[in-house]
């Protein structure tokens, strides 16, 4: 891959594996879902850091395929915060020229939620600032095996030659087609893993594992990593001259 000036400058698509609710809340005594409250305001400060940082992506990971599996008390109080944060949330993101995507295996989630989001996308469709992209009910390889089924179909339909098929035809497929692939994918709170998050996407990506719970994610702390980024010597499997 050529060098594109992204070697000694910021990165331009960041995702972030928010992670660290749950832990935040149950150190102070309270309940779970009160740590997604206080992860859910982090967004904002986020978001609203992108444009001074250079970051014109940002995609962040709110709920997985695989989040179905805790208990009904936090899956429904997730649900509904996902709710009550697009009804309280809309304007303002309007407002700062934030365009709002959502990615994802949509129909699995209720009706009114997937009615907030198709609303919100629309109202946000011409912001040019900072995209922002919510991965909601999403899982990597949910969506590879989603995106080879859209391209069985069109194969077996006559609309793609199999033998046309390389690494650049899957990614037309994939949720996040019309998105650069992230640059940087930070992950909070510790752990060291992706957790099935982009995993098309990120093959070249940089990544930072710190210790930080994202309720206490802040901006400063988002600068510092986006700046360490900054330094990173990225080869893409090649040498640099």
């Amino acid at each position: 891959m050529p060098d594109d000036g992204r070697y000694l400058s910021g990165p331009r698509h960041v995702a972030i594996i928010m992670d660290g609710n749950g832990r935040w809340a149950e150190r102070r005594g309270r309940p779970r879902l009160f740590g997604h409250h206080a992860g859910a305001r982090r967004v904002r400060e986020v978001v609203e850091a992108c444009p001074d940082l250079g970051v014109k992506y940002l995609t962040i990971f709110a709920f997985s395929t695989e989040n179905w599996k805790r208990t009904q008390i936090e899956v429904a109080g997730l649900m509904s915060l996902f709710r009550s944060y697009i009804k309280r949330e809309a304007m303002a993101l309007k407002e700062k020229n934030v365009r709002v995507r959502f990615i994802g295996d949509r129909p699995g989630l209720d009706h009114k939620l997937q009615a907030q989001m198709d609303e919100l996308e629309a109202m946000t469709e011409h912001c040019d600032s900072v995209n922002l992209t919510i991965a909601l009910n999403y899982g990597g390889r949910d969506e590879v095996a989603r995106a080879t089924k859209r391209l069985a179909q069109d194969v077996a339909a006559g609309r793609l030659d199999p033998e046309a098929i390389d690494e650049e035809t899957l990614p037309r497929y994939l949720d996040t087609r019309v998105l650069p692939d992230p640059d940087l994918v930070i992950r909070t709170s510790g752990e060291a893993r992706i957790s099935n998050f982009l995993l098309w996407q990120s093959a070249y990506a940089e990544y930072e594992f710190i210790d930080t719970l994202w309720p206490d994610f802040t901006r400063d702390v988002f600068a510092g990593l986006v700046g360490n980024y900054a330094g990173r010597d990225r080869r893409f499997g090649g040498v640099k001259a």
